[in-house]
């Protein structure tokens, strides 16, 4: 629950330098929630979401993003077991590239484009916890594009 309150607290802000420190809390929290699973994978896979918004919060370097894709994506495919292993992998790349490299409508744009990589996967897997997450913040990431669309 309190996963689901951080990413619509997250996905809801107009400015991006506090949408990145909620989406640390938001890893935050979900590095905690993986850990008691003992779902050691997704919770290294946080714990890196963590550092890497961390780090983004001081700067825009490509060169770091494209370091930060180049593990995910390599990490990623050592542990994929079936093709659609790879939508998160997309996800999280594409939104570590926005996160990085983008500002704005477009760095939102680029964070929807990874939350359809991660929604498919979830309805994939069957999970209809994270499935009912990713279409919330899609909506009030939707909804946050419109707003800063309207504003300019």
């Amino acid at each position: 629950m309190l996963s689901f309150v951080l990413g619509i607290v997250c996905f809801y802000q107009q400015n991006d330098r506090k949408l990145k420190v909620m989406l640390l809390l938001l890893n935050f929290n979900h590095a905690i929630h993986f850990a008691l699973l003992g779902a050691e994978t997704a919770c290294l896979s946080a714990v890196l979401a963590i550092v890497r918004t961390a780090i983004s919060l001081k700067t825009a370097s490509k060169k770091i993003a494209f370091t930060f894709i180049f593990i995910t994506f390599f990490w990623g495919l050592h542990l994929t077991d079936n093709w659609y292993d790879m939508f998160p992998i997309l996800g999280s790349c594409i939104g570590t590239y926005a996160i990085f490299c983008l500002q704005g409508i477009v760095m939102r744009l680029g964070l929807l484009i990874g939350a359809l990589c991660w929604l498919t996967n979830n309805i994939i897997v069957g999970s209809i916890g994270t499935t009912l997450l990713e279409l919330t913040i899609i909506a009030v990431n939707l909804r946050t594009i419109y707003q800063l669309f309207r504003s300019r």
